[in-house]
C-alpha cells in the first residue's frame, strides 16, 4: 500500500495542530493566595488598666457621743436610710437617772439662789438706812454671786443630762446606705467607737491604687471606666483625689475618680477597670513580613477588594516593636494589606485572600 497520499492528507491537520499549541500555553495565571492584615491606627503608647471598686464619695464611721451598752441595732448592712433615721440605741437607764439627779441639784441651787438674793436685798436696805456695815454688804454679795454661779452650773447640768439621753440613740446624719456593721447588741462601746459605717448617697467614685510609675500619667491622662458586671457600659472619669503618701505595704497611691452622671445600674461595691490613656502619635501595627523595599522606600501591598489586584503604597515608619512594624501614614484606615510574602508579588498582580496558612 502506498503511504504518500495518506501523509499528504494528514499534513494540513498536523500544521493546524502545531499552530494552536502556543494558544493553549497562554492560559491566565491563577490569583496568588495571600494573608492580609487590616490597617488600624491607634496610639503608640498602650493604655494602662487598673482594677478598682465603686465607693461613695463620703463614708462616715458613725459612733455614739456617750459610752454605754448597746441595747439594740435597728439596721443591717445594706439598709437604705434617710437623714435622721434611728440606727442603734444604748441602754439609757443610767442617763435618765443622771437627768433626775441634775434636776434635783437644779431645784436645790434654785432655792439657795432665791435665799441669797433675798439676803442681799435685805442687807442692801439696811446699808441705805445706816444699820449695816460695808463688810456685811460685801459678804452677802459674794454669797449671792456664788449661788448664782451654782444655779447656772446646775441649769447646764440638766441640759447636758437631757442631751445624753438623746445621744443614746444613734441617728443617720445623711441619706445613704449602711455599708458595714461594726458592733453588736450587748457590746459595751466607748464614746466615739465606730458602730456603723454609712455611705452617703450622691456621686459615686472609683477607688483605685496607682503604682508609683504611673503617678504622672494619672495626674494628666484622661481616664475611662468600665464596669465588670455591666458589659458595654463605659464612661469618662475625673481624678478628684490622689493620696500624697504611698501605702506602706503595696507601695501604691490611693486615688479617687469622680463618676459624674453614672448610670443607675452602678451600685456601691461593684468591680471596675480604670483605663489611663496617653497622648501619643497614631500608628498602625502590622506584621513585619508585610514590609518590602524595592529602592523607593518602605512599601506595602494594598489589596483592592473589588478587583483583587495589589497596589504599592509608600509608607512612613515610626519604628519596630517585636514582630511588628509601626506605620505612621501612607495607607488608609481599614485597608487590607498583604501580610506575608510581599516580596513575591508585582504591581497589579491579582491575589486571592485566605484566612489562614492552610489556604496558601
Amino acid at each position: 500500500m502506498e503511504l504518500r497520499p495518506v501523509v499528504f492528507a494528514l499534513l494540513p491537520a498536523l500544521l493546524l495542530g502545531a499552530c494552536g499549541a502556543p494558544t493553549l500555553a497562554k492560559k491566565e495565571t491563577p490569583p496568588r493566595p495571600v494573608l492580609v492584615a487590616a490597617v488600624h491606627y491607634a496610639p503608640r503608647a498602650q493604655d494602662r488598666v487598673l482594677p478598682g471598686i465603686v465607693k461613695a464619695r463620703i463614708e462616715s464611721d458613725l459612733a455614739f457621743r456617750v459610752p454605754g451598752k448597746l441595747a439594740e441595732r435597728l439596721v443591717d448592712a445594706g439598709a437604705i436610710v434617710k437623714k435622721g433615721d434611728p440606727l442603734a440605741r444604748l441602754d439609757d437607764a443610767d442617763f435618765h437617772l443622771q437627768v433626775e439627779q441634775a434636776q434635783a441639784d437644779y431645784s436645790a441651787t434654785q432655792g439657795a439662789l432665791a435665799q441669797a438674793q433675798a439676803e442681799e436685798e435685805r442687807v442692801a436696805t439696811l446699808k441705805r438706812q445706816g444699820w449695816s456695815a460695808a463688810a456685811d454688804v460685801d459678804k452677802v454679795k459674794a454669797a449671792a454671786d456664788q449661788a448664782r454661779g451654782a444655779f447656772a452650773r446646775a441649769e447646764r447640768a440638766v441640759t447636758l443630762a437631757r442631751n445624753a439621753v438623746g445621744y443614746a440613740t444613734l441617728n443617720a446624719d445623711a441619706d445613704g446606705i449602711v455599708s458595714a456593721v461594726l458592733a453588736e447588741p450587748g457590746q459595751v462601746v466607748a464614746a466615739g467607737a465606730p458602730v456603723l459605717r454609712l455611705s452617703h448617697t450622691g456621686e459615686p467614685e472609683a477607688a483605685v491604687a496607682i503604682p508609683e510609675s504611673l503617678i504622672d500619667r494619672a495626674r494628666s491622662a484622661p481616664a475611662r471606666v468600665e464596669f465588670w458586671a455591666l458589659p458595654g457600659v463605659e464612661m469618662a472619669a475625673t481624678l478628684r483625689e490622689l493620696s500624697p503618701n504611698a501605702d506602706p505595704t503595696t507601695r501604691t497611691y490611693q486615688a479617687r475618680y469622680s463618676l459624674t452622671n453614672a448610670p443607675a445600674q452602678v451600685q456601691l461595691g461593684m468591680s471596675l477597670t480604670v483605663r489611663l490613656a496617653e497622648k501619643s502619635e497614631q500608628v498602625a501595627r502590622l506584621p513585619i513580613g508585610a514590609l518590602f523595599d524595592e529602592g523607593k522606600g518602605p512599601s506595602l501591598w494594598v489589596v483592592d477588594p473589588a478587583s483583587g489586584a495589589v497596589t504599592q503604597a509608600l509608607v512612613r515608619i515610626a519604628g519596630y516593636e517585636n514582630e511588628s512594624v509601626l506605620v505612621v501614614d501612607g495607607v488608609a484606615e481599614g485597608a487590607d494589606v498583604v501580610a506575608l510574602g510581599a516580596h513575591k508579588l508585582d504591581a497589579g498582580q491579582k491575589v486571592r485572600v485566605v484566612q489562614n496558612l492552610a489556604g496558601l
